[in-house]
């Protein structure tokens, strides 16, 4: 079963970067590309480097697409569904997010 879980208040993530949280024992990272309420959740853990990471990776946009870089192999991870531009059998997972009365709320 799955259910929405808050995890912070949409202010405490600034525009164009990301944050992670725990989700039970998931690293989850939350990007907020534009200064609206559109959010993408994906996996923080880097699948080539191990490591709670991605959150801190730099947001860019590819072909219509927005990815975000990994900070410690440079890896790209689409947004919207976890998907590793250099290796799709290395993507990560995605999680629906989404906003209510300001709080941001993940679906475990």
């Amino acid at each position: 079963m799955s259910q929405w879980i808050p995890l912070c208040p949409l202010n405490d993530i600034l525009p164009g970067s990301g944050v992670c949280g725990l989700i039970g024992e998931h690293h989850v990272a939350v990007f907020r590309p534009h200064a609206d309420e559109q959010l993408f959740a994906i996996s923080n853990i880097d699948p080539f480097a191990q490591a709670s990471v991605l959150s801190r990776g730099l947001i860019a946009e590819h072909q219509g697409d927005l990815w975000v870089a990994s900070p410690l192999k440079k890896q790209h991870f689409r947004l919207h569904d976890g998907l590793c531009m250099e290796d799709e059998t290395r993507s990560v997972t995605h999680y629906d997010v989404r906003v209510r009365d300001g709080m941001v709320h993940v679906k475990a």
